[in-house]
Parts: structure tokens; C-alpha cells; sequence
């Protein structure tokens, strides 16, 4: 089984051309923190609060081995570069509504 890993970590490095440790471990690394940030996103959600930032975060540590891959990496899949755009478009549309809404809603005394 360890070999199998080993393996596929190489495999990795020779497919888009960056260190398979390097890439392999963020891609690991990253679950616990895409786990904390969905459940932080889902408390937040339930409390009424504003889930910009949860997303936000959990959508990084979704694509974080992708964007080394974007820096350091080729043959990057089409499907990142999508999802990176869908993820900075939402974070833009996003902050421009809630700013919208705070400029309309009248001053608190």
C-alpha cells in the first residue's frame, strides 16, 4: 500500500511537472482545513451570518494543491482555472452586494 502511494505521489510530479511531495502533501494537508472551514461555514449558516469568508476559505483549501500547480506547475486541468474564476467572481459579486446593502440601509443611531 505504501508503494501504491509512493507511486502516485510520482506520477503526480511527472504529469504537471512539480515536486509530487510538495503537491501531494498540500492536497492531504489541505482536508482537515477544508473540513474546519465547511463546518465553520455550516455554523455560520445556521446562526444567520454572513458565509462569504467560509466559503471563500473552504473554496482555497479546496483548489490549494491547484494553485501550487498554477505557480509552479503545467498541463494544469481546465477545471481549476473555472473553479478559480467561479470562486473569485463569487467572493466579487459577493462583498459588492453586502457593501450595496450597507450603503442603502440607513444610519444606526
Amino acid at each position: 500500500m505504501l508503494a501504491d502511494l509512493n507511486q502516485w505521489f510520482l506520477s503526480l510530479g511527472a504529469e504537471y511537472g512539480v515536486n509530487p511531495y510538495i503537491f501531494g502533501g498540500i492536497y492531504v494537508g489541505a482536508i482537515p482545513f477544508f473540513l474546519a472551514s465547511i463546518a465553520w461555514l455550516v455554523k455560520r449558516a445556521r446562526a444567520g451570518q454572513s458565509t462569504v469568508l467560509p466559503t471563500m476559505v473552504a473554496g482555497f483549501f479546496f483548489v490549494s494543491a491547484y494553485i501550487y500547480l498554477a505557480i509552479a506547475g503545467r498541463n494544469i486541468p481546465v477545471w481549476v482555472w473555472i473553479f478559480l474564476a467561479a470562486l473569485i467572481a463569487y467572493g466579487a459579486w459577493s462583498t459588492i452586494r453586502d457593501t450595496r446593502r450597507k450603503i442603502a440601509a440607513p444610519p444606526e443611531e
